[in-house]
């Protein structure tokens, strides 16, 4: 060997033999094909390990390496096999496993044999290797390989490759024909481990595609889960059935949102109610390595010809990797995209139903949308359903407060709650004395928090205060009459509007207690976005997250959306007030919004809203009642007649005031009416337009 040259070699068993059918096509790669010549060089062999299996080692003992001699050796040994190539074949497992893949796919003989030679050049290292003395440039050079190990006619191999061959089309090889690379490269198989699984034993051909395809898991919740979609699935559940009795083409499901909504869990659940098997499409193989969008569809279009006579449905979770792996607002495009005629003709033609999962579909291209026969939204579940899904899925692991707090996160998706509940069982196995609620609420809200939401909150901030009563805001309306007649349509839109502090929000909260619905309260920072349409999005998912949990919606600092169009400097503000106006308008339930500042407003608003209520300061006797009732909450004695006339100078008190100084009161004691009420003082005197003083009656 020439010094510098790199010989492959191995460390070889000398009891190592070729099987006969690799001989015969090592010998045709060779000699028929003119491999020989890079196999043999001037002075030494290529590749020590294929000489010594073809019995050319004593060419290298030899004083003088005759090259021409070795030449005439493998012309002599091709003749010899090929003599009986009839009567040599693949290993009986390898034919009975293409064989039972073939019942299912419908391979040609044709089509088989090019198998056969695929698997055993993934699988035998000096089948390999001596392909890879041939340097392929193109799909002709590939057919005219194919046609001399083979000895099949150029034609049928042709065909047999073609992309309308059912082994392309089936997924079970992608043929590159195109760009120069070793023989192997050019004839990918569906998955890593297909061409071991054909080689090693007999297997069903479910299992040969083990890498890719496979049987779903148990589901873990129950169709009880998924209330808040019940019209969707009233409409889903009878068309999957019907598809699968008659066996119609082109059924394709889509369902997204967020991750953690249940969306497998779903698509799991109605396997067994349609009484199908359901398998997935796995997004990683048996070796935990990542499958790409390429190879996920390939294996999709595989598992179409495999089950194409069994009453299965196809789970295609996370199909981001084939319709959002693009670099959107960089011109490239998706894997999708790139074969959009073919995915097109897939969603309208596919033999087995397929339930394909999304957790954002923003960036899939609209032709894609428009194919599916249904495309259903899995949002966070309502506060009921999550309750129960917390109390289901934790059982006896939690008390009532926590389970109640942990529901109250419009944020928790099932999957977190399952995720966190595993975690604290495992952590009980190391530590028995560990407390689960403080525990659970710790991890659950650390995970909200990098997902960008807001942690558990171990204070309920809809909770109203003992000494709330409605008779102490001063409205210009009747605020009880209008409670009760909106307990009998539970329907309406309202504006509240006043200074700081006068008692909006906490009428809203009392007034979802009165018609026993839960509050939803979202502020201008929960809404606006930085990018454009995004808040549009932002208040439309408000509305639609109240309508499905039933709830009151309070928006507060509306103004920050309902700014007058008139005014508007750019295309967003008006787009952010029609999207405001559109969802108004739809919204079935209670809306109320609240704002410091209703000048400005926009006109078309304004009309839209059934009510608009003045909330301002207290009067004198509703401030002095209100005295009373908290200094006696607070185990205060009773406020001296002195004090009310120096009390009835704070001309700018609000039942927020009275708040807030009952919260100092936790860390700051108030001994005494007087304290509590120079307490008052400081907070109106910081007020614009107060004629109090700061320190008074200190």
């Amino acid at each position: 060997m020439k010094p510098g040259r790199k010989r492959r070699s191995s460390q070889l068993n000398p009891l190592d033999e070729m099987a006969p059918i690799v001989r015969l096509w090592v010998l045709r790669l060779l000699v028929s094909l003119g491999a020989m010549h890079k196999f043999v060089e001037h002075d030494f062999f290529a590749d020590d390990d294929l000489a010594r299996v073809l019995r050319l080692e004593s060419f290298t003992a030899q004083e003088s390496f005759d090259r021409k001699a070795v030449f005439l050796r493998l012309r002599q040994q091709l003749k010899e096999c090929s003599l009986n190539s009839n009567e040599v074949s693949v290993s009986p497992q390898i034919m009975a496993n293409i064989g039972r893949l073939s019942g299912l796919v419908g391979l040609s003989p044709t089509e088989q044999r090019i198998l056969e030679f695929i698997v055993l050049i993934h699988t035998d290292r000096y089948l390999e290797n001596a392909g890879d003395l041939l340097q392929i440039l193109n799909g002709a050079v590939l057919t005219r390989v194919l046609s001399k190990v083979l000895d099949i006619s150029e034609a049928e191999i042709r065909i047999a490759t073609s992309s309308h061959g059912t082994l392309a089309r089936s997924g079970l090889v992608s043929f590159e024909n195109g760009g120069s690379g070793y023989l192997k490269n050019q004839m990918q198989l569906i998955s890593p481990g297909f061409a071991n699984c054909i080689v090693s034993s007999d297997t069903d051909p479910i299992s040969l595609l083990k890498d890719i395809v496979r049987p779903a898991k148990a589901a873990t919740l129950a169709m009880e889960d998924y209330p808040h979609i019940e019209t969707s699935l009233d409409l889903l559940q009878p068309y999957l059935k019907q598809s699968l009795d008659i066996g119609r083409r082109g059924v394709n499901v889509l369902l997204y949102g967020k991750p953690g909504t249940g969306k497998s869990e779903l698509a799991r659940l109605l396997a067994p109610v349609l009484a199908s098997e359901l398998f997935e499409i796995t997004s990683e193989n048996c070796a935990g390595d990542s499958v790409s969008g390429e190879d996920r569809l390939r294996a999709y279009r595989a598992a179409q010809g495999l089950f194409d006579k069994r009453r299965v449905m196809l789970l295609f979770d996370e199909i981001e990797d084939v319709f959002n792996d693009g670099a959107w607002g960089f011109g490239l495009k998706s894997t999708a995209q790139k074969r959009k005629a073919w995915i097109n003709r897939m969603l309208e033609e596919n033999q087995v139903p397929t339930i394909w999962l999304s957790n954002n579909i923003e960036g899939m291209d609209q032709a894609f949308l428009r194919r599916f026969d249904f495309v259903i939204e899995l949002p966070i579940p309502p506060r009921k359903q999550r309750e129960r899904i917390v109390r289901e899925i934790c059982k006896d692991m939690l008390g009532e407060k926590t389970i109640a707090r942990i529901a109250d996160s419009a944020s928790i998706a099932p999957a977190l709650v399952t995720r966190t509940a595993s975690v604290i069982t495992a952590l009980k196995t190391q530590r028995s004395d560990i407390n689960a609620d403080t525990a659970f609420e710790s991890i659950i809200s650390a995970t909200l928090v990098a997902q960008g939401h807001a942690p558990i909150r171990r204070r309920d901030p809809s909770r109203l205060p003992e000494t709330y009563d409605p008779a102490f805001i001063n409205a210009d309306a009747d605020l009880m009459a209008m409670a009760s007649e909106m307990k009998k349509v539970r329907s309406g839109r309202l504006c509240l509007y006043g200074p700081p502090g006068t008692g909006k929000t906490a009428y809203g909260r009392w007034l979802a207690m009165q018609l026993d619905v839960p509050i939803h309260i979202k502020r201008a920072s929960d809404l606006i976005s930085m990018w454009v349409g995004e808040s549009e999005k932002n208040i439309a998912n408000a509305f639609r997250e109240a309508e499905n949990d039933g709830a009151l919606l309070l928006i507060d600092e509306v103004d920050s959306f309902l700014q007058d169009r008139r005014g508007a400097r750019a295309s967003w503000e008006v787009s952010q007030v029609n999207e405001m106006l559109i969802q108004m308008e739809s919204f079935a339930g209670v809306f109320i919004a609240s704002t410091n500042l209703i000048e400005g407003l926009d006109q078309a608003a304004l009309r839209r809203f059934d009510l608009k209520i003045k909330l301002g300061f207290l009067k004198a006797a509703q401030a002095w009642l209100l005295l009373e009732k908290t200094c006696a909450s607070l185990g205060l004695p009773d406020p001296a007649p002195s004090l009310q006339l120096a009390f009835s100078r704070l001309d700018r008190l609000t039942p927020g005031d009275f708040a807030l100084v009952v919260r100092q009161h936790q860390f700051r004691p108030l001994t005494s009416p007087d304290r509590f009420v120079a307490a008052l003082a400081n907070e109106v005197a910081l007020k614009e337009g107060s004629k109090a003083r700061i320190g008074f009656m200190q």
